[in-house]
């Protein structure tokens, strides 16, 4: 019987400065904070999807390096069960991550360092973790192929997947055939769909073209305005979640997908899945960091009420 969730990404290093901006080039600037965490999607959305109260396996490739250790203490500490290929050779990731002072927004750059020679290869000597998973989620901060190779593995086994096409990149349309729902922000939606995503009816329009790639679902997050279902037979735009003051949001967009894939897993309506992983981003952009700003599964059926 298949049961929880797999998730195929990566795992970085998060080094995050704050400041009140951004500074020019050649320019130094002095910083009001500094920090180093667990980040990478792939690994933030299993976090988010286990504190959510989800059964968790994640796919990975790391380096035989300090920052590897990170990975394997964070996964440890929080349930969930590693696939994962050592590189000896290679490094572990890293990530900078600029926090405003003023808003909590965020600008980074991510080295996918070891996860990205994450392979078709190393997917299928992964694969019963996906055949097991009843939900199976990817991104696109390793390379497309092994994306690919997941989602055709889930799709066989008759797993629900989930497609968060981040950072947006170019994505053979095929790939859209895959997949129960693809779950991007306005950003990303703007990119993949080459329309304006500033509007809630601007993001249906996008949603249609992400349908007639072959999505079965378009799942649009839209920041505070909440999220977007959008499919053949409905739209319904699922409103945020004021949990306090907006600390940092850069994990919010993970444990959205995190939350909700759990909530999938627990068999909820989409609909309510969406609700319940806005309630989690909600929570997260209180906090600072990414893996660690993710919120437990009681925090999140407060908020619900």
């Amino acid at each position: 019987m298949q049961q929880g969730i797999a998730i195929l990404g990566i795992f970085v290093a998060d080094l995050a400065f704050r400041a009140g901006r951004q500074p020019v080039m050649g320019e130094t600037l002095m910083g009001s904070g500094f920090k180093m965490g667990p980040g990478g999607k792939g690994s933030n959305q299993a976090v988010a999807a286990a504190r959510a109260g989800g059964k968790v396996s994640l796919i990975s490739r790391l380096g035989k390096d300090a920052f590897g250790d990170v990975a394997l203490a964070t996964w440890k500490a929080e349930g969930i069960t590693p696939h994962v290929a050592i590189a000896p050779d290679e490094p572990t990731g890293a990530a900078y991550i600029f926090v405003s002072d003023e808003t909590g927004e965020n600008a980074i750059i991510v080295v996918p360092g070891a996860a990205g020679g994450l392979s078709p290869q190393d997917v299928d000597k992964a694969r019963s973790a996906i055949e097991g998973a009843k939900v199976f989620v990817t991104q696109l901060e390793q390379p497309v192929a092994a994306a690919r190779r997941g989602l055709e593995i889930a799709r066989a086994a008759g797993a629900v997947t989930v497609f968060n096409p981040a950072p947006a990149a170019p994505v053979p349309d095929d790939i859209y055939a895959l997949c129960d729902y693809v779950i991007p922000n306005e950003t990303e939606a703007a990119a993949l769909t080459g329309l304006p995503v500033d509007t809630e009816d601007q993001a249906r329009k996008a949603g249609d073209a992400l349908l007639a790639k072959g999505a079965s679902n378009a799942l649009i997050t839209l920041g505070a305005r909440g999220a977007l279902l959008h499919n053949a037979g409905a739209s319904v735009l699922i409103p945020s979640f004021n949990a306090g003051k907006v600390v940092e949001t850069a994990g919010a967009g993970d444990a959205f997908v995190g939350a909700f894939a759990t909530a999938l897993a627990e068999g909820m309506e989409p609909s309510a899945a969406a609700r319940f992983g806005c309630a989690a981003a909600g929570i997260s952009v209180t906090r600072p960091g990414t893996a660690p700003a993710m919120p437990t599964r009681k925090e999140i059926a407060v908020l619900l009420g």
